[in-house]
C-alpha cells in the first residue's frame, strides 16, 4: 500500500530527531526517581499560592499550583494544575499547565498553554503532550495574530528515560525541597521551547533568611537550569519553607519574582484548622412533590431553551453529522484522540 507523501515526510521528520538528540539522563537522577515512594507524594498534596511582583514591589498577578491524586489511564496516578497570569507593562499575559504524573513522575499527559495579548494582536502558543503507542507525541498550535502554525513530532518512550515535563518538574523541587538535598549531577532530560529533547540539572542553593509577610523564615534553595538547543540556557531559582510549600520563584534575567505574601505561621494555621463536619442524609427527592415539581419544570426548561439554541444554530447538527459520519468510517480505537485531531483546527477559528 503506496504511503502518503506527508506521512513519510512526518515519519522521517521523527527518525531524524531521534537519531541526532538521542541524550541520556544521569544514573542519579534514574535512581532519584525510583526511589520516589507514596508516603513522599502524600506529603505534596497541598496548594501553593503566590504573588507575582516587579522590582519596585509592585503586584503583577498570581501563580498558583495545585496536586491531588487522580484515577486515568488504568493506574493510580497524580493531576498537577498550575496557573500563572498577570500584567507585564499594562500587557495580558499567562501561563496555565495541566499533567497526568505517574508516580515515578512519568508524564502521561499535559497540556501547556501561553499567552500574551498585545495591543494589536494575540500571540498564543499551545502544546498537547501523551503517549501513543509507545510514542510520546507532541502537537503545537501557535497562533499570532490571524496566523496559524501547527507542528507535530513523536519521540519513542525508549529515549525518554528521565524525562522531566514542565508539570513534573513543579512535583520535582516540592519532593527534593522536603528531602533538603540534591545529589551531585542531577541531570535529567527535558524539552525546550522547539520541543527539542536537551537536558535539565538541578542543584541545592543552600539555606537562606527569607522575608515572607511579617515574619522572617529560614528557606531551602533550589536552582533549576534548562539548556536550549537553539537558544541560551535559562535558569530559574526556587526557595521553599520546611514543609515544601514554595515561597519564593524566579528566572534569572528577568524584572518580576514569585513570592509568598501569606506569613507561615498563618498558612500552617490555615491548613490545620479543621473543618465543620456535617452529618449527610440521605435525599430521595422523587418522593418530594415540590422538589418533584422544581425538577420537572426546571427540565422542561432546559428542553425549550436547548431546542431554541439548535434553531438559532442549524450548523451545529451539520457539524456533528459530519464528525459521527467520519467516526463511523475510521472507527478509531482512541476516540478521544480522534476527536480532538477532528475539531483543533476550530479552535484556531475562535474570535477573542
Amino acid at each position: 500500500m503506496e504511503v502518503p507523501v506527508e506521512e513519510e515526510l512526518a515519519r522521517a521528520t521523527v527518525e531524524e530527531r531521534s537519531e541526532v538528540e538521542v541524550l541520556n539522563a544521569s544514573d542519579e537522577a534514574i535512581n532519584f526517581l525510583g526511589s520516589i515512594e507514596v508516603t513522599e507524594l502524600h506529603k505534596c498534596m497541598f496548594s501553593d499560592s503566590l504573588v507575582t511582583v516587579s522590582e519596585g514591589g509592585r503586584e503583577l498577578g498570581e501563580f498558583i499550583v495545585t496536586v491531588e491524586f487522580a484515577n486515568r489511564f488504568q493506574e493510580p496516578c497524580l493531576l498537577l494544575r498550575a496557573q500563572s497570569h498577570g500584567a507585564i507593562d499594562s500587557t495580558p499575559c499567562g501561563t496555565s499547565i495541566t499533567a497526568y504524573l505517574s508516580t515515578d513522575l512519568e508524564t502521561l499527559e499535559q497540556d501547556h498553554h501561553e499567552y500574551v495579548k498585545l495591543e494589536d494582536h494575540r500571540l498564543d502558543r499551545r502544546c498537547h503532550m501523551s503517549q501513543h503507542n509507545g510514542q510520546m507525541r507532541i502537537d503545537k498550535v501557535t497562533s499570532v495574530g490571524e496566523d496559524v502554525t501547527k507542528e507535530s513530532v513523536s519521540y519513542p518512550l525508549s529515549i525518554l528515560r528521565g524525562l522531566v515535563t514542565e508539570g513534573a518538574n513543579l512535583l520535582l523541587m516540592r519532593l527534593l525541597a522536603l528531602r533538603k538535598t540534591v545529589p551531585d549531577n542531577m541531570t535529567f532530560l527535558s524539552l525546550d521551547q522547539e520541543s527539542h529533547l536537551t537536558h535539565t540539572n538541578y542543584s541545592e542553593l543552600g539555606l537562606k533568611q527569607l522575608e515572607t509577610g511579617c515574619e522572617t523564615v529560614e528557606v531551602f534553595g533550589l536552582e533549576r537550569k534548562i539548556d536550549s538547543v537553539e537558544d541560551m540556557a535559562i535558569t530559574w531559582h526556587c526557595f521553599f519553607l520546611p514543609d515544601g510549600h514554595l515561597a519564593s520563584r524566579v528566572q534569572i534575567g528577568s524584572p518580576v519574582t514569585m513570592k509568598l505574601v501569606l506569613p507561615p505561621s498563618q498558612l500552617r494555621t490555615d491548613l490545620m484548622e479543621e473543618k465543620p463536619f456535617f452529618e449527610k442524609r440521605p435525599l430521595v427527592w422523587e418522593e418530594d412533590m415540590q422538589m418533584r415539581s422544581k425538577f420537572l419544570d426546571r427540565k422542561e426548561e432546559l428542553k425549550a431553551d436547548h431546542a431554541s439554541y439548535l434553531r438559532e444554530h442549524p450548523e451545529i447538527r451539520a457539524l456533528m453529522a459530519d464528525f459521527l459520519q467520519l467516526l463511523l468510517l475510521k472507527k478509531p480505537d482512541d476516540t478521544f484522540l480522534f476527536a480532538r485531531e477532528y475539531f483543533l483546527p476550530f479552535a484556531s477559528r475562535r474570535t477573542l
